[in-house]
């Protein structure tokens, strides 16, 4: 039997934060208390500039008055209703709403989940069963990308395709492949060899480790392979949706439309726990077809609280041209990244699409920043006052949609002074680098 030990009752300590080494908990500095606009408060008295977007999921800023409104409505006239084993109206308006989003000429139904994570499990589970349902039992592959990540629920865990210490937390990927991005003929070999076994294949338009974009022509040959092999593909858009990447959704660039599409991080705008699949036609009559009921649900998915906000960030996506803001924004950020290449002897690359970028590194040498030390890099560039996101060799940059010109050349100035900073010197590391959003 453990020991349990005693000791004297201190509180202030008492929030495990997610991803955050031990040494740093409980700091003032990384204690956030209000937000506004693109902009964060801390305990320690500092305004920083956020250039994050939360956890990429504030798409369009902090504070959005409607969005507000709409979930303190829906906690006062329907404080909970489920999904689980029931309906409710909110959920209906909300699963309409995507619907028509998406496409309502390829897709037909939503189910509701709570996080990315989960979201991404219930993929797995929905892809199995309608295979199942048409008498391929045997179709229990689940294809992931290397460098991917899907979450850390045990299934997305296990899809998710950077080594993150599955094996550490015993996570079983006995049934998951993973294959490398942008290259067809491995994606090919393998459907070859393991076809008539895989489930679905599940893709980031573009890969939230790096900001890596799937190319035109793997998209286009991972189509023709769901044609020929019969599997699902599956758009894990959690990252990339809500004008992310200059589109809505990034995978309606593609030239025909994945069979389920997975969104969370700014379907609320960050302010609920909320995620949706939403499926097509061909999967929802399966299962309508066989009057089969899909084994899944999560008490506080699909809520009128998370429905609601999801109807009203929608609605304001539209009164605020969100997509064609953030479409501008990305010209105006590709430009300034482009000029921070050319005139910082480290900075040696951008990778990404729209408003999901990244910058890599490389030191005086030659060689790429070792991950050892962005941390200090994302450290200096929060001294200097900004919030980015670690990424591979560098950094990745996540604005709001919403980000004026004026805020944007303040950002990119904040950005210069960190990394002027961090070339001078070793900065204190602030934040992890281990695991992406």
């Amino acid at each position: 039997m453990s020991p349990v030990h005693t000791r004297t009752k201190n509180t202030k300590n008492a929030l495990w934060p997610s991803l955050l080494a031990p040494a740093l908990h409980g700091s003032d500095a990384l204690c956030a208390v209000s937000a506004h606009g693109v902009r964060v408060r801390y305990a320690d008295g500092s305004e920083l500039l956020d250039a994050s977007s939360g956890l990429w999921n504030t798409n369009i800023g902090y504070g959005n008055e409607a969005i507000a409104r709409a979930a303190a409505d829906a906690l006062r006239d329907a404080s909970y209703l489920s999904v689980f084993r029931y309906e409710n109206s909110y959920a209906r308006a909300a699963a309409a709403a995507l619907v028509e989003l998406c496409g309502a000429d390829t897709y037909g139904r939503v189910l509701f989940s709570t996080s990315g994570g989960a979201a991404n499990d219930l993929v797995m589970k929905l892809a199995r069963h309608y295979h199942a349902l048409r008498g391929e039992d045997r179709r229990k592959l689940v294809v992931g990308l290397r460098g991917s990540y899907h979450g850390l629920t045990y299934g997305s865990f296990a899809l998710t395709g950077e080594d993150l210490g599955q094996q550490v937390y015993g996570v079983d990927q006995r049934l998951i492949r993973h294959v490398d991005p942008n290259d067809p003929t491995g994606i090919r070999t393998l459907m070859e060899r393991q076809g008539q076994m895989v489930a679905a294949v599940v893709v980031e338009p573009v890969l939230g480790s790096g900001a890596v974009p799937l190319t035109e022509e793997y998209v286009d040959e991972l189509l023709r392979l769901r044609d020929e092999y019969g599997f699902l593909l599956v758009a894990d858009e959690v990252a990339t949706g809500f004008g992310r990447t200059g589109d809505f959704f990034a995978s309606q660039r593609w030239s025909a439309r994945p069979d389920l599409l997975v969104t969370s991080k700014g379907l609320t705008n960050g302010t609920g726990a909320a995620a949706a699949v939403i499926a097509s036609h061909t999967v929802a009559d399966a299962f309508d077809t066989a009057g089969a009921m899909l084994t899944h649900g999560e008490t506080q998915a699909g809520t009128p609280v998370t429905c609601a906000v999801i109807l009203a960030t929608i609605a304001e996506m539209r009164r605020l041209d969100a997509v064609a803001l953030g479409r501008a924004l990305a010209l105006r950020l590709d430009a300034e990244l482009t000029r921070l290449v050319d005139e910082h002897p480290w900075v040696t690359g951008t990778t990404g699409v729209g408003c999901f970028r990244s910058l890599r590194l490389t030191t005086p040498d030659g060689e790429p920043l070792p991950q050892a030390r962005v941390p200090e890099l994302v450290a200096a560039i929060r001294t200097a006052g900004a919030i980015v996101h670690p990424g591979v060799h560098g950094i990745q940059l996540f604005p709001a949609l919403t980000y004026t010109d004026a805020e944007l050349t303040e950002l990119m100035d904040r950005i210069r002074a960190g990394l002027a900073l961090f070339t001078r010197g070793p900065i204190p590391a602030a934040v992890p680098t281990e695991v992406p959003a």
